[in-house]
Parts: C-alpha cells; structure tokens; sequence
C-alpha cells in the first residue's frame, strides 16, 4: 500500500506501486483538475506540486511519491481566489483550458521561489504546451499574479465559479413541442 499526502490529506493507495501518479490522482481520487495529455511528459498538462517543485504527474509512480506531499491544483482555492487564477482569467491566458491547471501550477511554484520573474525566467519555467498559443498572455497573466502576491495589484472580483457539481447532476426535463409530443 503506497501512502502520502494530496491537498493535506494523508491518502493510501491500494493500486500497483507503478500507477502514475496521474492516475491515481485523477481515476483513485477524482481529482480531475489535473488533465492527461501525452502521457510522454511532453505537454504539461499533467503538473502537479510535489514537495515544492512543478513535476509532471504522468512520469511519476505512486511508489516514488510514497512519503511525500503533493498539491494539486484543486487545493490552490475551490473558489479561484488564488491570485494565478485570478491572473490567468483577467489576462485572458485560458482559451480551451485543456493546459491551463498544469500551467496555473508550473506558475504557481515559480512564483513561490520568485515573485517578480522575468520573461527569460518565465519561459524556463513553463514549459508547458499550449495549443491554443496564449503564451504571451500567460506571460502576462504570471507577471500580474506576481504583483498581487506581492501587494502592488488587486483583481476587483473573484471569477464567477463554473457550473456546481450539484447544479450539473440535476435531471434536464424532457423537451416539449407545442404539438405536445415528446
């Protein structure tokens, strides 16, 4: 049984000890905010935090994390108060959101060893594929969640939340047509 933390909580797995980490995330705890995309390591969609650094979650076993602590981009804020998603949504970065929850946490823990980073220190960072080619916004977007952090900017409002996983679930009432046939 391999055993460690995810969002402060002490979890066990009772999968295979070669799971990636991904997996278990996403199809063990239902924490789908962490999307697969290659499998290869390549794209980024998959970062999570793992003891302070941006690791990306298909290349990681769950024996290889035995012990130690990770964050995924669920415990940033349930919300979006956190101010890289803040950022992200005020610069515009999102476009198909696919990549989006890896970036959000590559950014995240670069801003956490720097707040202030440049575009060469940026760049290095997110590594990330975008499909959509925001790369200029996301660039934006982490600079200005570095000077919320910072206490230079403030974001006026929280982003509305999505659908609620409640509201999602209810039955949608079957349609009617004037005829009243179904």
């Amino acid at each position: 049984m391999t055993k460690f933390t995810v969002n402060d909580r002490p979890v066990q797995y009772r999968l295979d000890p070669a799971t990636p980490l991904l997996w278990a995330l996403r199809d063990a705890s239902n924490l789908t905010g962490t999307k697969y995309g290659c499998g290869n390591g390549d794209c980024g969609a998959c970062i999570v935090e793992i003891d302070g650094e941006a690791i990306r979650s298909c290349l990681v076993t769950i024996a290889e994390v035995e012990g130690r602590f990770v964050t995924t981009i669920e415990a940033l804020s349930r919300d979006r108060s956190h101010p890289v998603q803040q950022a992200f949504v005020a610069e515009q970065a999102v476009q198909c959101g696919f990549c989006t929850s890896g970036m959000i946490m590559a950014a995240h823990v670069l801003l956490r060893k720097n707040s202030n980073p440049n575009d060469a220190e940026i760049d290095a960072a997110i590594r990330n594929l975008c499909r959509c080619g925001t790369y200029p916004r996301v660039r934006a977007a982490i600079k200005r969640a570095g000077r919320i952090m910072r206490r230079e900017e403030t974001i006026a409002a929280v982003p509305p939340p999505g659908i609620s996983p409640a509201d999602a679930a209810k039955a949608v009432p079957a349609l009617v047509d004037p005829a009243g046939r179904q």
